[in-house]
């Protein structure tokens, strides 16, 4: 046994805090910070915030798991920290902090991850995740649950930019506020905050969405939006009047539409719907297509609402509200799309530890949320500068940019970290991160009169050169060679 050895399991963190550091997101998140403390004994900042990104990066999901990160050796020292915190140290660190004043912290660093981003034409994705717990913590009342019905649970209110996978904010509320009515009043409040540049081309979201409250507020904002109704009675009797409609057009992956106007009850006006049908080949549901074949119009609506004619197909329906001038085909394409929200909340929840971290108060709650969604921004920036074609999900980023042994040896004054890697593909990464390092270099060296705000334009120009094709964010020449 060396017990004195400077070693890591995650050497390759190296190439990630130089990343951090060269764009000053580390240090003006640590300095910013409104954890104080009066005992000399207590941990400083640097230490307590640099512990929560070891361990969140770690993949932990409790805090437990921190006593795992204890004798690292190496990275505390690249971070600039003293020692890794116990377990304890970092569940009170913001007991006493005030909550509005945390808030703004976290919400002002979440924003300079991808404020730059805003300019360019985006999509906002609204959605919640339901979180179960299993203790009597503050908010933990039964709610509704599909994973584990009655359990008590927390909802997680979330904003994502659509195709780039990152969080522009979240919201902690108790388990029984899953309405997006209770979602809402911080929404609105996030959407008011931005300027009229950097509003999002639509607001998309699923069932919950559509209402007319959200559409009422999206209208008088002048925002487009696009939303999944639910198959109420009179959205039924809409979907029974277009059975016998020849106008039917594609609306891809084997939907076909056809375009209508709705008023509900309870709406101020009548609304453009999208009413989309799919055939059904599933094998079990065509066999319930042959038993329901002689039963009357009137107990086939009723039935999940599937078209039941004999020996003709069996059809799904989705009806959409829109605001959206598009063609049906895009359309259609537009809210298929919006399932790659749900791929944002199970690698959070799975791989990252929004399923975690959890304290008997609400406030701590939502700051370790709000935390994790950073890092989360934080990586997955740092992963496309490696992989620039795609967002690659830490169960996959991490084996490969972060998981290596590393031994730090010191000699003649000059400090070493020498990286062992077991990765069937680490001569790729080993390539790729040289050239991030050299890219990183080349920000540091050659703008030496550009503030941090500026080296990070330049940095998410170089992270998101696939989609920018060359440009420079917030310019129209093309981005110089570097690294």
């Amino acid at each position: 046994w060396d017990e004195t050895a400077a070693v890591t399991p995650f050497g390759q963190l190296a190439f990630f805090i130089e990343f951090l550091k060269t764009a000053g997101l580390w240090e003006g998140w640590v300095q910013e910070c409104p954890v104080t403390y009066e005992s000399p004994n207590a941990p400083a900042k640097t230490d307590v915030l640099g512990t929560i990104l070891l361990s969140v990066l770690a993949g932990h999901r409790r805090y437990a798991h921190i006593t795992a990160l204890r004798f690292d050796g190496v990275n505390p020292q690249l971070l600039g920290m003293t020692k890794v915190c116990s377990e304890d140290s970092v569940r009170r660190a913001f007991s006493a902090v005030d909550q509005a004043e945390c808030m703004a912290w976290l919400t002002r660093h979440l924003r300079i991850s991808y404020q730059p981003l805003l300019s360019e034409s985006w999509i906002l994705d609204i959605d919640s995740t339901v979180k179960p717990l299993y203790g009597h913590q503050e908010g933990a009342v039964k709610g509704y649950n599909p994973g584990k019905p009655g359990r008590p649970s927390h909802v997680y209110h979330t904003y994502f930019a659509a195709t780039v996978r990152l969080v522009l904010d979240v919201e902690v509320q108790a388990g029984n506020q899953t309405a997006s009515s209770y979602a809402q009043p911080e929404f609105w409040n996030y959407i008011d905050s931005l300027p009229a540049e950097a509003r999002p081309a639509f607001v998309r979201g699923d069932c919950d969405w559509g209402t007319e409250r959200m559409m009422a507020a999206a209208e008088e904002r002048k925002i487009l939006y696009l939303f999944k109704l639910k198959q109420r009675s009179k959205v039924k009797r809409l979907i029974e009047q277009a059975f016998s409609r020849q106008d039917w057009v594609s609306a891809g992956q084997g939907w076909k539409g056809v375009e209508a106007e709705l008023m509900l009850t309870g709406w101020s006006r009548q609304r453009r719907v999208i009413v989309l049908r799919r055939r059904i080949l599933d094998e079990r549901l065509l066999a319930e297509k042959k038993r329901l074949a002689d039963t009357t119009p009137d107990q086939q609506l009723a039935l999940g609402f599937v078209e039941i004619v004999k020996d003709g197909p069996l059809y799904e329906y989705a009806v959409l509200v829109t605001s959206l001038p598009d063609e049906i085909l895009s359309l259609g394409q537009h809210y298929r799309d919006r399932a790659d929200a749900e791929n944002n909340f199970d690698e959070l929840k799975n791989q990252w530890g929004w399923s975690g971290f959890t304290t008997h108060d609400l406030k701590r709650c939502q700051i370790m949320a709000r935390t994790i969604a950073l890092i989360y921004n934080w990586w997955s920036l740092f992963t496309r500068l490696a992989i620039p074609e795609k967002h690659a999900e830490a169960i996959t980023s991490r084996p490969l940019l972060l998981n290596a042994v590393g031994k730090q040896t010191t000699h003649s004054g000059q400090t070493t970290v020498t990286v062992t890697s077991m990765h069937a593909k680490a001569p790729q990464m080993r390539s790729a991160l040289q050239a991030i390092s050299s890219f990183l270099a080349t920000i540091r060296n050659a703008a030496e009169q550009l503030t941090y705000p500026q080296k990070w334009l330049l940095v998410l120009s170089r992270v998101f050169c696939h989609f920018l094709k060359g440009r420079i964010l917030g310019q129209s020449q093309s981005v110089p060679e570097t690294g």
